[in-house]
């Protein structure tokens, strides 16, 4: 009896650990948005959001106009203004003014799937373990 209870526990055990891998952790941001982190990470780059941002993983993002985007995943509000939430961050990416009126970030023309695709990314910036978005 006490060998099966140890066994279910160590199987319990490492099913637990085993949920806590970036590819499992990156198909629940691409759940809650409908984007892919990986997707989004392109699309960062091609629309140069470093440019005023400094964001980890994105190659020579490290502007300093915007806020810096290390540990988006783990934070409140969007702007100070909005719940951080899927659907307010593709609104927020869609279309800042219309939450923040006097925010300095433009509307930068992205389709809906395209800011969905970025939510998931920045969605995945929950660590400090970055390398200052010289990757």
């Amino acid at each position: 009896m006490m060998r099966a209870l140890a066994a279910g526990s160590a199987l319990f055990l490492l099913l637990l650990l085993s949920a806590c891998t970036g590819g499992r952790t990156a198909f629940a941001y691409s759940i809650g948005t409908g984007g892919d982190p990986v997707r989004g990470k392109d699309l960062i780059a091609r629309y140069d959001c470093g440019s005023c941002h400094s964001i980890p993983g994105i190659r020579g993002a490290q502007g300093l106009v915007g806020p810096p985007l290390i540990l988006f995943g783990r934070r409140t509000f969007i702007a100070g203004q909005v719940p951080n939430t899927p659907d307010y961050l593709v609104r927020w990416l869609l279309d800042p003014k219309a939450i923040e009126p006097g925010t300095a970030m433009p509307k930068l023309g992205l389709s809906e799937q395209d800011a969905r695709h970025i939510a998931a990314y920045l969605y995945t910036l929950r660590s400090r373990s970055w390398n200052g978005g010289s990757e």
